[in-house]
């Protein structure tokens, strides 16, 4: 089945571009040229990733981001977010606000189909066997592509669940930034690593919300972060 891409920019030079090396890659490509617009698409055609410009008229990127991923509905959707600003804040602000990447203007569009090919893959978990792995009251269930502590299911981005998955499968072991890129997110992130303090922050937020215990997630000083076997604080 045809994976179905939606570009929003305000740029149609851009769009016709990113179009063309998405169809030439094999993807079906949905554009639109606001915030409004794009928001309309993804309720009414439900495509697989959309790569979203920041800068738009009427609702901006992150407003689209921040009601999309409120939405019951399309809350999982996989979000690249494109922009020409490359100030640390406003990455770290559309991470936040649960982007799955990050791509600077100007971009090669290679680099881009490349970058959705990888979130794509992590939204569908390929490459996984059908087995849970349990860390205290944590379960993930690669098959399914789900998390869940207790009784409470985690509505994750495919990044963070990649994360986790990382996490969890290293279990007691301190694992780096770079480590963390490389084996959650299958590639090696041109951004900047200190990206994955925020995913981690909305990790943290997300499992003690649905009542796990707090520190699961543990800050190894001068080297990243480890998952606490057992979930203990």
């Amino acid at each position: 089945m045809v994976q179905r891409i939606l570009v929003v920019d305000d740029d149609p030079d851009l769009v016709r571009l990113l179009g063309a090396y998405l169809e030439r890659a094999g993807f079906q490509v949905l554009t639109a040229y606001n915030g409004e617009s794009a928001l309309h698409i993804l309720r009414r055609e439900r495509p697989d990733l959309v790569l979203l410009d920041l800068m738009l008229p009427d609702r901006d990127g992150w407003d689209v981001t921040r009601i999309v991923r409120a939405d019951p509905g399309l809350g999982s959707t996989p979000i690249i977010m494109l922009t020409a600003r490359v100030e640390d804040y406003d990455r770290i602000l559309g991470l936040e606000l649960g982007a799955d990447d990050y791509v600077t203007k100007p971009y090669n569009p290679r680099e881009v189909v490349a970058r959705v090919r990888a979130v794509l893959r992590r939204a569908r978990g390929e490459a996984v066997q059908a087995r849970i792995i349990q860390v205290g009251l944590l379960a993930l269930d690669l098959d399914a592509h789900q998390a869940q502590v207790a009784d409470n299911i985690l509505h994750l981005t495919p990044t963070e669940f990649a994360l986790l998955q990382a996490l969890a499968e290293h279990q007691g072991h301190a694992m780096t930034r770079l480590e963390l890129i490389e084996k959650g997110l299958g590639y090696r992130y041109e951004g900047l690593e200190r990206t994955v303090d925020t995913h981690i922050k909305n990790l943290r937020r997300k499992l003690e919300e649905a009542g796990a215990p707090e520190g699961q997630i543990e800050t190894v000083f001068g080297i990243g972060y480890r998952m606490v076997p057992g979930g203990e604080a």
